[in-house]
């Protein structure tokens, strides 16, 4: 039973702490554009895509070039 006289004091406090918590997120706009970071996942950026296709490219014409190379073998 004295056990209450400790669990009841660390809820409240803890209760405190997490609305306390609450109102430093909601305002320092840390709620304002939920949907901003789930949604940047879905797009690549301009500067990526050409990274992308230039080692394409080159992996593709490594690979043309490999197979040129294997045809004038035989």
């Amino acid at each position: 039973m004295s056990i209450i006289y400790i669990l009841i004091p660390i809820a409240v406090l803890l209760t405190a702490l997490g609305i306390y918590l609450f109102f430093w997120a909601v305002k320092t706009e840390q709620f304002e554009d939920l949907e901003k970071q789930g949604m940047s996942i879905l797009f690549d950026d301009a500067k990526d895509e050409s990274n992308n296709e230039s080692q394409v490219t080159s992996n593709t014409d490594k690979q043309q070039e490999t197979v040129n190379n294997q045809r004038i073998d035989k």
